[in-house]
């Protein structure tokens, strides 16, 4: 599975701990080198419930802090799956944590995974990901996360055979999917220092990558569904040489075109799908652009239901228009002719509706499909073309 992602827009969720301070929940302890490993009980992916006595046989407890929906997670656990391969036959266990509230989620912090950190995507996610240790659940209460000290996903603590804490803080020091990005293996020196008897030489790191979503945070996803359901929804007129402009795409954001109208049953029934994908890649350089064939005396009816399934421009793109001198990222077509539009948008579409062409930077079309298309099938087109050939620091 190809990982490498644009991680530019997680400025919002991907934080260093010392950024995270003043971010944490009532019950948070931060646990010190020597600490025991505090105690838990939680519900596995396999069906049954994990406790710290279930590892009391392994010289060395791995307690690993990851998610489903974290490019960070997506970057490390790979890189933890391949050192326990490497240590296969040691004395080391791993256990696998999901501290996350699904609830303290905003959609838009779902942008670089097609799973959320709800329990039941935990079980395809550590599948695709060849977990071979238990991965438990504490989304319910976070209890353990707090006892912890979790500050972000990933997070390290390994305890000794008396289950004294020996290192705890990031796998490694890259948050790239790449390993020849890695300059510093902290897990992996202090797990062989452990194995060898050795004193762990650097027993604390900076943990980094996506915060940890306590349900404090719930109230502020509320807000922000609140912001979304409110949202002005804007429509432009547009002819066909506008939209050849915007096909060209003479800018650094994904363009996922869609041409509808609100007398095309399948348009209606496939648009709702295509909103909720414009705000799960609110974070990231991608742009719903619609596109409706209804007469030009229908623009109410339009508006009306561009308003009704919320075709709310993201915030984070606002400047992005502006800078090109546009005011929406919805338009009624304007002209007679739909040849010069199946021209100006994408000559191999034949002309049945609703159609939709992905555009990448420069203007390659990517990815194109005749019919209605359900959101799920179109969130791993979109992540598998934005994460494809875009390595880190290309420029």
């Amino acid at each position: 599975m190809n990982r490498i992602v644009m991680l530019l827009g997680l400025a919002a969720s991907m934080l260093l701990a010392s950024d995270l301070v003043a971010a944490h929940p009532p019950g948070f302890n931060e646990l010190a080198i020597g600490d025991a490993a505090p105690v838990f009980k939680l519900p596995g992916i396999d069906g049954r419930d994990w406790s710290l006595a279930d590892f009391s046989d392994a010289q060395i407890l791995m307690v690993y802090f990851t998610s489903n929906h974290c490019p960070v997670c997506h970057a490390h656990d790979p890189r933890l799956v391949k050192l326990l391969a490497e240590l296969k036959g040691k004395p080391v266990s791993v256990v696998a944590i999901n501290p996350n509230s699904g609830d303290g989620l905003r959609l838009d912090e779902l942008g670089y995974s097609k799973y959320d950190d709800s329990f039941d995507d935990m079980t395809p996610y550590a599948k695709d990901e060849g977990f071979t240790f238990p991965y438990l659940y504490d989304g319910e209460t976070q209890a353990t996360a707090k006892k912890y000290g979790c500050l972000a996903t990933s997070h390290v603590f390994l305890f000794d055979q008396d289950r004294k804490l020996q290192y705890k803080g990031a796998f490694d020091d890259s948050r790239y999917p790449d390993p020849s990005t890695v300059k510093k293996q902290s897990t992996r020196n202090a797990l062989l220092e452990m194995l060898s008897g050795k004193p762990v030489t650097v027993a604390v790191t900076k943990p980094f990558g996506c915060s940890t979503k306590w349900r404090e945070k719930i109230s502020l996803v509320k807000q922000d569904d609140k912001n979304w359901a409110s949202a002005d929804v804007t429509l432009d007129d547009i002819d066909a040489g506008g939209i050849a402009k915007l096909v060209a795409n003479d800018t650094d954001k994904f363009r996922l075109f869609n041409v509808w109208s609100t007398t095309c049953v399948p348009c209606v029934e496939e648009f709702p799908g295509l909103t909720q994908v414009s705000r799960r890649m609110g974070l990231r350089k991608f742009e719903l652009i619609t596109i409706s064939t209804d007469l030009p005396k229908d623009r109410a009816a339009v508006t009306q239901f561009l308003s009704r399934n919320r075709a709310v421009l993201p915030k984070r793109l606002a400047k992005s228009l502006e800078a090109e001198g546009r005011k929406s990222n919805n338009y009624l077509y304007t002209d007679p002719s739909m040849s010069d539009l199946i021209e100006a948008l994408d000559p191999a579409w034949e002309g049945p509706q609703p159609h939709s062409v992905l555009v990448a930077p420069g203007g390659k079309v990517v990815f194109r499909h005749n019919g209605a298309i359900g959101a799920d099938e179109l969130l791993d087109v979109v992540l598998k073309e934005m994460s494809t050939g875009y390595q880190p620091d290309s420029k």
